[in-house]
């Protein structure tokens, strides 16, 4: 059933897209294969090229032979190239006996809701707000601020504090945006562009938010930690508790300091690096240098960590002084205490002895965690958490500040570890993204849905308790299964749970799939 085939160099090039619309037009082809890398970056922009030449984007089937074959067995060749065959073989069965797919769309509600007040929360609401569209957002405590609120100044010497009551009164004072503070969102339901989230005060009331968007920058926290003598000797501060000190002007009292890097943290428990606390250790110290030049800095560190252009203050801080040493994860410094007298003592790694000093004030870099109620926002709003606990994003290049969902996003330290000016950065473009969905009159569903043949159906309810989208109920007169399209993902899993095949996939049929098995099997036609 192959009436035209061409080879690209590289498929997805403007130049080949539009010599597949040509063929198209030319070939006068109803269905096309396009045999290349992953259809995750590149599908959308040849069903594009489909509808731009007249035909129904989903008479389309996507081959990976770069991640499924060419990339995997890299080592055999030959052996690559004949799996790459038996794909292209199977999507020709399997496209040949596809059907058009219409679409289904809904309105959307023109309304953001943004979870959490810190930097990044503040700064979402107020990019939508400018953009005219109208903002809840919702605080879990009473003070907005989050973790800027610890934050006096920045490493290139930023006033923070003065964008801190900045954002609050943009926040505070503008029409479009509805703060509820002490407040957390406790349901959640609705589809893309129609979502509800319900949210409860510490009084118990409840108000439901009906908006199309949804933006979540509900942060992280400080790690914890009793490594040190962190909590139990008065000298044993973390970095943000000595930035207060120095914010206050108590840096010309203090006259020897010794800062240790990579506290509870880059171990078995909490494996990743919070890649701020090198960069918090020379703000501090170089803040401390500028009240008090005579005073001394000492900076264990496993290692430095100082990213992007933060290298110059690295360089400046060893100008003034400041003294780095570096220890090994096997042989951590040791901190003693007689009084209120401290002791350190390192091995330095090209001395090979140890190090003794007496500090004034020890400060700890302890990291930063992901909150504890992460694992519940997850559940709630059905978002996927990393290996460590922080929210993660759909795709890290393609899709940084989107989930999965259509209409979810998220930015700030809620995504990972990162300073101020990251977290503003990536809320404007968690921002822009809910505007790009928040700016259209109506939105295009999932169009690869599932289906259920009523004279098949038996109303077991399997398919029901298989999706996770609430897109399946039992009619309770019939006692048949249906599917509300609008929330239908077109993840399968209700047709996997099937006995008896009265739920089908649009594009993924089993006679579809059957003909690209028999396809699999069949002997290659030369």
């Amino acid at each position: 059933n192959v009436v035209f085939a061409r080879e690209f160099l590289f498929t997805c090039s403007q130049d080949s897209i539009e010599k597949i619309k040509e063929a198209i037009a030319e070939q006068d082809l109803t269905q096309v294969v396009v045999a290349s890398c992953t259809p995750r970056t590149h599908a959308p922009l040849f069903q594009s090229a489909l509808r731009e030449a007249g035909l129904n984007p989903y008479l389309y089937e996507h081959v990976n032979i770069r991640e499924h074959s060419s990339w995997v067995h890299r080592n055999n060749p030959q052996e690559a190239t004949a799996k790459a065959k038996d794909l292209v073989r199977m999507a020709v069965a399997k496209v040949a006996l596809l059907k058009p797919v219409q679409p289904t769309y809904t309105m959307i509600n023109p309304t953001a809701l943004v979870v959490g007040g810190g930097a990044a929360g503040m700064t979402a609401a107020v990019s939508l707000s400018q953009q005219g569209f109208d903002v809840h957002l919702v605080e879990k405590t009473g003070q907005l601020g989050g973790n800027l609120v610890h934050i006096h100044y920045t490493l290139e010497g930023g006033n923070t504090q003065a964008l801190l009551n900045q954002l609050i009164e943009q926040v505070t004072t503008d029409p479009r945006i509805t703060v509820h503070t002490g407040a957390v969102p406790v349901d959640f339901g609705g589809y893309p562009g129609n979502y509800r989230t319900t949210v409860r005060t510490g009084t118990g009331e409840t108000t439901e938010i009906e908006h199309g968007a949804l933006v979540l920058a509900t942060g992280a926290r400080q790690m914890q930690t009793e490594e040190y003598l962190a909590g139990r000797h008065p000298g044993v501060l973390t970095q943000t508790d000595f930035e207060q000190r120095l914010a206050s002007g108590e840096g010309q009292d203090i006259n020897t300091v010794v800062m240790i890097q990579c506290v509870g943290s880059r171990d078995d428990n909490h494996p990743w690096c919070s890649r701020i606390c090198c960069s918090h250790a020379l703000k501090n110290a170089l803040k401390l240098k500028e009240q008090n030049p005579g005073a001394r800095v000492y900076v264990l560190y496993r290692d430095l960590r100082a990213y992007g252009l933060k290298e110059e203050y690295y360089t400046a801080a060893r100008q003034k002084g400041v003294v780095f040493i570096r220890y090994d994860q096997n042989a951590k410094p040791q901190v003693t205490a007689d009084g209120d007298s401290l002791t350190v003592t390192v091995t330095d790694h090209i001395l090979g002895q140890p190090v003794q000093f007496k500090p004034d004030l020890l400060v700890l870099s302890t990291g930063i965690a992901p909150n504890g109620e992460n694992a519940a926002l997850s559940k709630l709003f059905k978002v996927p958490l990393d290996a460590d606990g922080f929210l993660l994003e759909a795709h890290m290049k393609l899709r940084p500040v989107d989930f999965a969902a259509e209409g979810l996003y998220l930015c700030g330290l809620a995504h990972g570890p990162k300073s101020a000016g990251e977290s503003i950065m990536q809320a404007n473009a968690a921002a822009m993204r809910a505007a790009t969905l928040l700016s259209k009159e109506k939105l295009e569903n999932v169009a690869i849905t599932a289906t259920v043949n009523p004279r098949r159906c038996a109303g077991c309810g399997l398919c029901v308790a298989a999706c996770s989208y609430n897109a399946r109920e039992l009619d309770p007169d019939t006692r048949i299964a249906r599917v509300t399209e609008v929330l239908c993902q077109g993840c399968g899993a209700c047709v996997v749970a099937c006995p008896n095949g009265a739920s089908q996939q649009k594009g993924f049929e089993k006679g579809l799939m059957l003909a690209a098995l028999g396809a699999a099997l069949a002997e290659e036609v030369i």
